[in-house]
């Protein structure tokens, strides 16, 4: 199991990287392109959740955060013998965190990938990470037989 928090760890570290350089290296609202007509790097701030809904609401995002988090590391211990809930767990709770250590540091997220080709909400790598694990959590409900009965 510790390798899923080294894992967890890791990805919390690699979130929190992307958005110092991306603070540091993009002005705040600046657009550059990385793949002309797919992907572009942004700046923004966001005090909200996907689509800026719920925005300014920072006691509402740190209950749900906490909550969220304990339910998950629950659950991490509970399913600690099937592979895919864990990993999808894991990627949750970094996805999470990430988002959480932002608010609780500077008051909003720092969002920055921006898909050119699609009208999308800016979102950041913490945000893949949840996208990712539900994914995973997903497959694992289809593919569990317990679930069959």
């Amino acid at each position: 199991m510790w390798i899923y928090w080294c894992l967890m760890f890791a990805l919390v570290v690699i979130d929190q990287l992307i958005k110092s350089v991306i603070v540091r290296q993009i002005a705040l609202g600046a657009t550059k392109t990385v793949v002309p007509g797919l992907l572009s790097l942004t700046n923004l701030h966001n005090n909200g959740a996907a689509w800026s809904i719920l925005q300014g609401k920072l006691g509402f995002f740190y209950l749900i955060s906490i909550v969220a988090l304990g339910v998950m590391v629950y659950l991490l211990w509970r399913l600690r013998t099937h592979r895919l809930y864990e990993f999808g767990i894991v990627l949750m709770i970094a996805g999470t965190l990430g988002n959480f250590i932002d608010r609780i540091r500077i008051g909003y997220v720092v969002d920055m990938f921006q898909l050119d080709f699609i009208n999308f909400p800016i979102f950041n790598f913490a945000d893949s990470c949840l996208t990712v694990g539900v994914v995973l959590i997903l497959i694992a409900v289809l593919r569990d037989e317990s679930f069959d009965k």
